[in-house]
């Protein structure tokens, strides 16, 4: 079993899930905001030590026509700067919609009423862990 750990990257805020390959699960863990225009890397580098993951997974924003969105260079750049920074494996996934599911799953769990924008993008990473999970069976 390895454990992997999934991004929802933006550029105000980045959701953070932890999965593994044995259930090809996740589970949404926090949304750290970033500072200055740059990423939480105290953060990223306390889960990194936390999960001791073999890889990370990133998702990355495509338009409804197959291109990928005007900020996607933003994404690059961080999944360049997790592989510098950690020595891991970074992969790269189409996350599509992945907000908008994660905003239905948020609304329709029980105690919804308390979940914000931080559970969402949580739960977004792990969609787009899970997906990437899926396409490796």
């Amino acid at each position: 079993m390895t454990a992997l750990l999934g991004f929802d990257f933006g550029q105000r805020k980045i959701g953070v899930a932890v999965g593994q390959t044995l259930t090809g699960s996740a589970n949404p863990l926090v949304t750290l905001r970033s500072r200055n225009g740059k990423p939480d890397w105290e953060g990223i580098q306390a889960l990194v030590s936390e999960w001791s993951p073999g890889a990370l997974v990133v998702g990355l924003p495509f338009n409804m026509d197959d291109s990928e969105v005007d900020w996607s260079p933003q994404v690059h750049r961080f999944a360049r700067q997790l592989h510098g920074r950690f020595g891991l494996a970074v992969h790269l996934i189409d996350e599509r919609l992945t907000s908008i599911e994660a905003r239905h799953q948020t609304r329709d769990r029980p105690g919804a009423r308390f979940l914000g924008q931080r559970d969402i993008d949580a739960v977004a990473a792990a969609l787009i862990l899970e997906t990437w999970l899926c396409e490796q069976r």
